[in-house]
């Protein structure tokens, strides 16, 4: 029987085959989506920039606000992952 469906399923390999690239895909971009890394190191810019005068103090508020949600999004997501 397993051999009978493999044939008679084979004209839609092809798509069972897109079908697992996507699959590979998302999972890449959500990695790298979800990549804490790039946000700490734009909060470390951030700061180095605001030391250096480079920004101002409203504007670094704003964007390290910006930046620690996303970090919080990005915990979450990881959490929510595990569970």
């Amino acid at each position: 029987m397993g051999l009978f469906t493999q044939l008679a399923t084979l004209p839609l390999a092809p798509v069972r085959g897109v079908g697992w690239v996507m699959e590979r895909v998302l999972e890449a971009a959500e990695n790298e989506y979800y990549d804490p890394t790039p946000v700490k190191r734009e909060l470390a810019d951030l700061e180095r920039r605001l030391v250096a005068g480079e920004i101002d103090e409203e504007t670094f508020d704003r964007r390290e606000d910006e930046l620690l949600d996303r970090l919080e999004e990005i915990r979450a997501h990881r959490q929510a992952g595990q569970a």
